[in-house]
């Protein structure tokens, strides 16, 4: 948005005296503007092919309804079929998820705030959450309750069966998706960590034993054993892109294969796609997963979105994407004012959903590999016998295949309903980095393939150990060091080495170091370790490193306060 008149500054003087709104003038403009940068992309996004960016899944949207001009909205989205999602000429709304209950009924959390409110879309920190169903899980939603106050809303069920809805500084709890709902607040422990950017805009996933995962704004994983509390901060590093860009909106999701990632640049307009063996330590794919232009309905109408934000997904029983849930505006957020033409809505975009595919050989892929069998399964709605194009199909590593590499077929043959596919392993890329081994190709009628497969050989519930700063103990002249360690894995560890380092201003000096037993999941141990020295009195900065095997599998740095 470029400000050219005194109506354009008047706007922005009333909106920024607001709390939420930065309070340097200079600065707010600056982020309008910076919301119409495109970023670069990277020279290599060039030669992706289709199947190798998570934006590639995005499917046109069925017409549902009546194509309608009577509505709000700039005029790249208008006009559009409304009973996508949900909207209303009284409330603008934003972000928000749905789940389908044993009836078949679509439930939706999300939030809103009246589109008269004085401040425009700058409402947003008086929304409500409410509660809409529908029978479709496109829409349109009807409103049927509101559940209390609360912005950013995302609901998960416990390994318990109640139901969790997420808001900024709290949640809602019921043993029922009607209600009631009973407010209550989290419990946050860093565990000497520190991810910037804030605890809001959690995302969570169910891990295999119930426990959770969580992500939030700043790109901080956190795990609690229950769902609940406490949350346990198991890293110090942002797990995004290492590129330029102001991260917010992370979703995660967990499949039968992997858990998956999507952060949005909420500056740029772009967002990012990554994926984990383990929820902690991720890996990003190249390509945009959304930007604006991707709603698009079977009939050829398109609606073009200035922002897409909070994507959310919809999964299946084997936890796959098949559906994605957006908060979108038309027009810069600062332009949206109280009973004005512009405002927000939920929409949802189908998306192409991955077929379930098993590798079949237990062996581990290595040089001298020649073939690689695969089994791809049939499912209502697909035929692996008839609806792929073989020669189109190329497996093997993700970093081969996104970017049109990897193994061909050379020999197929029906399985029952299933299909088996050979493929010659040469050109399959997979190494010890990678952990799930990718198909990209087409069906039959030219529509997008792929699927994502574990590898036989690799352990998906490995320990994750982790340690907080040491304690400085000086107990009759020996000092020492109480270290805290904790088991956030799903499986005992085995032993391990802990060591401790300072970094001085000669450079870093290992101080002291010892074995860490076996530790049971979520067990935690406190380990003594004597020094042979004396630390000198002041800040210290330490760095403790747990390694096994001579591989560094946690590391924190921190300063310690040595006051004696």
């Amino acid at each position: 948005m470029k400000l050219k008149n005194k109506t354009d500054i008047e706007s922005i003087m009333t909106l920024r005296r607001n709390w939420w709104i930065p309070v340097i003038l200079f600065s707010l403009i600056a982020s309008v503007d910076a919301q119409i940068i495109e970023r670069e992309r990277p020279a290599e996004w060039k030669s992706l092919v289709k199947g190798g960016r998570f934006m590639d899944r995005f499917l046109p949207i069925p017409t549902n309804g009546e194509l309608t001009a009577d509505t709000w909205g700039a005029g790249d989205v208008v006009p559009r079929y409304v009973d996508n999602g949900l909207e209303e000429d009284e409330y603008s709304y934003w972000g928000g998820n749905a789940i389908k209950d044993n009836m078949g009924v679509y439930h939706l959390f999300v939030c809103r705030w009246p589109e008269s409110a004085e401040k425009g879309h700058m409402a947003w920190p008086d929304s409500e959450v409410v509660h809409a169903i529908g029978t479709n899980s496109l829409g349109p939603y009807t409103v049927q309750q509101i559940i209390g106050k609360g912005h950013n809303p995302e609901l998960y069920k416990l390994n318990d069966g109640r139901y969790v809805i997420y808001v900024i500084r709290g949640y809602y709890i019921s043993d029922s998706l009607n209600g009631p709902w009973e407010y209550k607040q989290f419990q946050f422990d860093r565990r000497d960590r520190n991810v910037h950017d804030g605890l809001s805009n959690l995302t969570f996933a169910k891990r295999e034993d119930g426990s959770y995962l969580m992500v939030c704004r700043g790109g901080g994983v956190w795990i609690s054993q229950t769902g609940l509390s406490p949350w346990n901060q198991v890293t110090q590093k942002s797990a995004y892109p290492s590129v330029e860009g102001r991260f917010e909106d992370p979703v995660i999701w967990k499949t039968n294969v992997q858990y998956h990632m999507i952060v949005n640049d909420w500056y740029g307009r772009i967002a990012y796609y990554l994926r984990s063996k383990d929820g902690i330590k991720w890996k990003v794919e190249p390509g945009e997963a959304y930007m604006p232009g991707i709603t698009t309905y079977t009939d050829g109408v398109k609606e073009n979105w200035f922002k897409y934000e909070r994507i959310k997904m919809l999964q299946d029983e084997y936890g796959r994407a098949t559906q994605a849930h957006f908060a979108v505006i038309d027009t810069i957020k600062w332009n949206d004012l109280a009973n004005d033409n512009h405002s927000s809505k939920h929409i949802c975009i189908p998306l192409t959903v991955g077929r379930l595919m098993t590798v079949l050989d237990n062996s581990k892929i290595h040089a001298q590999t020649k073939t690689i069998k695969v089994k791809i399964m049939a499912e209502e709605g697909f035929n692996p016998h008839t609806d792929i194009k073989l020669e189109s199909l190329r497996l093997g590593a993700s970093e081969k295949v996104n970017f049109g590499g990897g193994c061909k077929v050379i020999d197929s043959r029906i399985d029952g309903n299933d299909l088996i596919l050979v493929f010659d392993a040469q050109g399959n890329g997979v190494t010890d980095d990678n952990f799930v081994i990718k198909l990209v190709g087409e069906m039959s009628k030219g529509q997008l393939l792929f699927a994502y497969a574990r590898l036989p050989w690799v352990d998906y519930l490995e320990p994750a150990l982790s340690a907080r700063l040491p304690k400085v103990q000086n107990d009759n002249n020996q000092m020492s060091l109480s270290i805290e360690v904790q088991n956030f894995g799903q499986q005992s560890s085995c032993e391990a080495k802990l060591s401790v380092f300072e970094d001085t201003k000669n450079g870093i000096v290992e101080l002291v170091s010892g074995s860490i037993k076996q530790i049971e999941p979520y067990e935690k141990i406190l380990m003594n370790l004597p020094l042979d020295k004396k630390l000198e009195k002041g800040m210290r900065h330490l760095i403790v490193r747990i390694t096994e095997h001579e591989r560094t599998i946690e590391e924190i740095t921190g300063e310690v306060f040595v006051n004696e």
